[in-house]
């Protein structure tokens, strides 16, 4: 074979070559235009614990802002803004939003959990793990720390929740205090579960573990003494003291 009958196809081949990927690039780039979205699923964690919102209420969130994905070219389906919208539900605490190689829509979401619930004379709202406050739903059936009164969302937000927190983690008081009444920031109490329970004076928030460490102490080692006697409160809002009135 000739010098130039093999330049000759060399090139040819290197024609094909070229032709094949450039098919390839230009296939991945431009997405055919009768491709369409076949669905969109919500993957959403713990939802046999709580479900504070629906997939149709999600549908219609993006059906709304006219972005709802299923029968749409896939040239027209923005990830980013499905993603964005679905943030800003005020159940929803995180959305990752990606499309499969069947070109379906998948949501991956995460709730926010409630730490409290805040029922004041003038509103009801909750405030959540990530110190937010966060939307009363019905849906929302979780068993958290009651607060009644005028706490103000700054000290809901703040002491309160570091309260509830504690609370949940401590294995003698939390099946104890049913509900915390704020009158105001320096003075707090505590409402104890069962009949005739005397209410637990706090003062201020400062130094809850100590003062509920205290009145646990005092209770325990004054069991006898206490017995019979019906008392309206416990004070331990002093240093060293626990002051029953009755």
């Amino acid at each position: 074979m000739s010098k130039a009958a093999i330049i000759g196809k060399s090139i040819g081949v290197s024609l094909v070559a070229v032709m094949l990927v450039s098919a390839v690039v230009w296939g991945h780039i431009n997405k055919p235009t009768a491709a369409v979205c076949p669905s969109v699923e919500y993957i959403i964690e713990d939802s046999a614990k709580r479900m504070y919102f629906t997939p149709r209420e999600l549908d219609m969130l993006l059906q709304a802002e006219d972005i709802y994905p299923v029968g749409k070219s896939l040239q027209l389906v923005s990830l980013y803004r499905i993603e964005r919208a679905i943030n800003r539900h005020p159940m929803v605490r995180t959305a990752e939003c990606y499309m499969t190689p069947r070109a379906e829509v998948r949501v991956r979401i995460t709730q926010r959990v409630p730490l409290l619930r805040v029922q004041t004379p003038l509103e009801t709202y909750l405030v959540d793990t990530d110190r937010r406050q966060m939307q009363a739903r019905a849906s929302v059936r979780d068993a958290v720390l009651l607060v009644t009164g005028n706490p103000g969302i700054q000290m809901a937000t703040t002491q309160l929740a570091d309260f509830a927190e504690w609370l949940q983690t401590n294995r003698y008081w939390r099946t104890r205090i049913h509900h915390v009444q704020v009158q105001s920031p320096r003075m707090v109490y505590l409402y104890l579960r069962g009949e005739h329970q005397p209410r637990v004076v706090m003062g201020d928030m400062a130094e809850y573990e100590k003062k509920l460490a205290k009145l646990r102490t005092f209770q325990e080692n004054s069991a006898q003494a206490l017995e019979g006697k019906e008392y309206s409160e416990w004070d331990v809002r002093f240093h060293g003291q626990v002051i029953g009135r009755y």
